[in-house]
């Protein structure tokens, strides 16, 4: 059936092409009577490109933004809005994005859902690239809709794997008492400072003599979330000996190895000596866990527990308005038996 006059046209080009049906439409006439096409785009059948111009003709676009690939998109995203974000979430973002080469080229406005959650699906990941995969559409979607290129979100309707629950155990009174018992035995010290302060193994191994104030109580470091970076963690009375003697050392960090900066897979062969030793089995990252189950455990506020550990408070109330001292922090901390 033939379209009606400036409707526009399909037609299929020669050679062999991925796309090979052109989707346009007269926007005018040369001085030889030869009409001037507008390019709405290209599709693989004449059926989806009888869609594209239904949909055009329904709702015109900016042609030229219409154009715009996911690589592309991505590109202007990723000078325009990844700055705002953490670098943690800019670099998850940024691997996300090599998951979804296969609709680099795709004009961004041509992309629907199922397309977008065989990303997901086919990624081959575990639930923490899919989320990824799934939170990166959603930055781009959002972004396209500010730029006109879309009208719809289609990141709404995708699904990812859940967070399986957490295997993390904290460790009992009982053995943070053998813990203690040892204190005295190489390493065994940074246990105790990860325990009393919940960092995580990154942090703690980064902070440096200058980040210690022993006049003030506290310590300064953190990394990963905004929240997270520059938090001040005050010292526990328990560990402060630890931390002092550890100072002495005048290594270029609070945790040094022979005066040298201790690297993580180094940390770890101690650790794990550490808990043949004691006979446990548990990860450095199951201390910020012990750290913050014993804190919701004495009763602790929540906004300190969240300004302690790096976390963004998850009610508007204890985000924005509640304001925390370094004393009410230092009671926090010293709630830990």
């Amino acid at each position: 059936m033939r379209n009606p006059n400036g409707y526009g046209t399909v037609a299929k080009l020669s050679g062999n092409r991925r796309r090979p049906f052109i989707v346009k439409k007269v926007i005018g006439w040369n001085n030889k009577g030869h009409p001037i096409y507008d390019i709405v785009g290209y599709t693989e059948t004449r059926e989806a490109g009888n869609l594209l111009l239904a949909e055009y003709n329904r709702d015109p676009w900016d042609v030229d933004r219409a154009k715009i690939t996911m690589k592309e998109l991505f590109e202007l995203w990723k000078e325009k809005k990844a700055p705002k974000l953490g670098e943690s979430n800019r670099s998850s973002l940024c691997s996300a994005f090599k998951h979804c080469s296969a609709l680099w080229e795709k004009p961004y406005k041509q992309i629907r859902s199922y397309q977008m959650q065989e990303t997901i699906d086919g990624c081959g990941k575990g639930y923490s690239t899919q989320a990824a995969i799934k939170n990166l559409w959603g930055h781009l979607d959002r972004f396209a809709l500010e730029m006109d290129i879309i009208t719809r979100c289609y990141s709404d309707l995708l699904t990812s794997d859940p967070i399986p629950p957490t295997t993390r155990l904290p460790f009992s009174k009982e053995e943070i008492k053998k813990v203690w018992e040892h204190q005295k035995e190489p390493w065994v010290d940074t246990v105790l400072i990860l325990l009393y302060s919940g960092w995580r193994i990154s942090e703690l191994l980064n902070l440096k003599p200058e980040d210690i104030n022993l006049q003030a109580g506290t310590m300064k470091g953190g990394t990963k979330t905004k929240a997270g970076k520059d938090r001040v963690v005050p010292i526990h009375s328990k560990i402060r000996p630890l931390v002092e003697s550890r100072l002495a050392e005048g290594g270029p960090r609070l945790i040094s190895y022979n005066g040298r900066v201790c690297s993580q897979t180094q940390y770890r062969v101690f650790w794990a000596d550490i808990m043949k030793a004691l006979k446990m089995n548990h990860t450095p990252h199951e201390c910020r866990h012990t750290f913050e189950t014993q804190l919701d455990s004495a009763g602790a506020n929540r906004k300190c527990i969240d300004l302690l550990m790096g976390h963004v408070s998850k009610d508007t109330g204890n985000r924005v308005y509640n304001h925390k001292t370094l004393d009410e922090l230092k009671s926090t901390v010293e709630l830990i038996q």
